[in-house]
């Protein structure tokens, strides 16, 4: 008997606990029935944010909070007919200990707007989906891979890496490192890759086409395109270094191309 007793309250328990772990990993989750062409926003405070492409229909956001202040934070969802609009909100004059994050699914077949994929303080990344993306963090890692699209990446502190892009892209970091890979260049857009303290990595397809400037203060700067590297002595604010520079066209120059550092190597190669 009091075996039997056991197995039901060890059954009772672990039912409880299976109920509250999917409560947990599912603070926040709608589906929208959005169609090619609608934007999607996604801004949040505190944690990550990741959009990936899959094989469905709808777009799937999923919010999962964490901290000791959990449940001061909360989901302002403003999405419309044509848009996915989520936001966070915190209570007013809150030090708090909480931040959510967030997954969002997106039918890889379909062409959206990302118009702003942001976190204050967390990492964001987008993969797997087809439109132009706008992806920044005030205090994070950006990495954006297998897009077919124009794509805006920014960090005020972390890396940036762009990967497998079908399209233009530009990216700019103020304290870390920019990794780029561009597969196809489509469209006309002008391009710019900038880091204050970090290195600049870029790899453009071998019939590329465009006026390229390329710029170093401290550091070393080098490229597979036919360029002359000149240097000079240069002043920055108290700072003194041996900078470095190229300019010139490539192919038809349709486009305008520039990477620089302040300090680290800038390096153009191709594909």
């Amino acid at each position: 008997m009091s075996k039997s007793i056991f197995r039901l309250a060890a059954g009772a328990a672990f039912i409880s606990l299976v109920a509250v772990s999917t409560a947990f990993a599912q603070d926040f989750q709608r589906t929208y029935p959005l169609g090619a062409g609608g934007t999607v926003s996604i801004h949040n405070v505190s944690g990550d944010v990741k959009v990936i492409g899959y094989d469905g229909s709808m777009i799937v956001v999923t919010g999962v909070k964490e901290g000791r202040d959990r449940h001061l934070v909360e989901v302002d969802d403003r999405s419309g007919a044509s848009s996915v609009d989520v936001r966070v909100r915190y209570a007013e004059q809150c030090n708090c200990d909480a931040s959510i994050n967030f997954e969002v699914r997106v039918p890889r077949g379909m062409k959206y707007l990302f118009d702003n994929i942001s976190s204050a303080s967390g990492d964001i990344t987008v993969s797997g989906v087809m439109g132009n993306v706008q992806a920044k963090s005030a205090s994070g890692d950006v990495t954006v891979a297998d897009v077919t699209g124009a794509v805006n990446a920014s960090t005020a502190s972390g890396d940036v890496r762009v990967k497998n892009i079908i399209g233009s892209a530009s990216a700019k970091s103020a304290s870390g490192d920019i990794e780029v890979e561009i597969t196809r260049l489509d469209g006309a857009g002008n391009m710019e890759f900038a880091s204050t303290s970090g290195d600049v990595k870029v790899k453009m397809p071998a019939d590329l086409g465009a006026e390229v400037n390329m710029s170093v203060f401290s550091g070393s700067l080098r490229t597979d395109f036919p360029l002359e590297i000149q240097e000079r002595e240069q002043e920055l604010g108290r700072g003194r270094g041996r900078g470095r520079s190229a300019q010139g066209r490539v192919g038809d120059g349709s486009r305008t191309l520039r990477l620089s550092s302040l300090s680290g190597n800038v390096i153009l190669t191709r594909s």
